[in-house]
């Protein structure tokens, strides 16, 4: 059976479902109606003459075919962005309030960072660097554009990637031993902690809260002083810190979602566009 040619409109909406969980979740994303959402999958789907999505009463699945599309459409999608941006002169300014955490910023954000500001000089880049518990907020309150954080339900923002936690101690004292465990943790509301003490409670292990940070570098210090052990994204684990796992009594933990989330007053900005379009390209392709 030939194939017919897939349009892009089909494609944006089909990668704007599988994104934001949900028909009626997408359709702002792609300024479509939700029946214009579905009858655009559906005229995809006809094209290539097979299902792409389950649709249930709560969720839409991808089929073993709509799986293998996805990794297409986005590779198409993103080539058709570096096309129009190619034909598009440089005229992008204005201002762009972009907010991370920061375990995020120098691994994930720098290279963003680098490239938008060698094609867009005229661009203002106002960086705020705080915890995802804070950003998210901001972001619905239209104070920050743009944030890179981690999701706190399914349907925050763009799915960018999944960022192992681990637990770190400092080789030089053996805090992993002691009972109850000693532990750093972030602020109420943090999803690192949350996930840090409900595994501690799903393994019985038992623990005691020996030090608050809002900040990486207060919880470093206090595994570093042999204060506590803690729980880390991957990305943020210094070196010098002992990565610590089932041999130490300490269980895995579900990663964290990081996502891209955008305000809804920042829609329309050409600056905001370009930006969270580059975030997007570089870290599905990067991570």
């Amino acid at each position: 059976m030939r194939v017919q040619d897939l349009q892009i409109d089909w494609l944006k909406c089909f990668v704007a479902v599988i994104d934001a969980g949900s028909l009626s979740a997408a359709a702002p994303e792609v300024n479509r109606s939700q029946s214009a959402v579905s009858m655009q999958l559906q005229k995809l789907e006809r094209a290539v003459g097979r299902p792409l999505l389950l649709r249930g009463p709560r969720r839409l699945e991808l089929t073993p075919d709509g799986q293998a599309l996805l990794g297409y459409a986005r590779r198409l999608l993103d080539l058709h962005s570096e096309a129009q941006a190619a034909m598009r002169p440089d005229t992008l300014e204005g201002r762009v309030r972009l907010g991370v955490p920061d375990d995020y910023a120098a691994r994930y954000l720098t290279p963003v960072l680098k490239r938008f500001a060698a094609r867009h000089t005229a661009v203002q880049i106002d960086l705020a660097c705080e915890q995802s518990t804070a950003l998210i907020p901001r972001v619905q309150r239209g104070e920050l554009d743009l944030a890179l954080v981690s999701r706190d339900h399914a349907q925050r923002g763009t799915l960018l990637f999944h960022e192992p936690l681990v637990w770190v101690g400092s080789p030089q004292f053996d805090v992993w031993r002691r009972d109850p465990l000693p532990i750093a943790v972030y602020e109420d509301g943090s999803l690192a902690r949350r996930h840090a003490l409900t595994t501690l409670s799903l393994q019985g292990r038992r623990h005691r809260v020996v030090y608050h940070s809002s900040s990486l570098a207060g919880q470093i210090a206090a595994v570093e002083s042999g204060l506590a052990v803690a729980v880390l994204t991957q990305c943020s684990a210094p070196p010098q810190l002992q990565v610590l796992g089932a041999e130490h009594g300490l269980g895995p933990m579900a990663p964290m979602a990081v996502a891209a989330y955008r305000s809804r007053a920042s829609r329309g900005s050409a600056a905001v566009d370009g930006f969270h379009r580059l975030l997007v390209q570089t870290l599905r392709q990067a991570v």
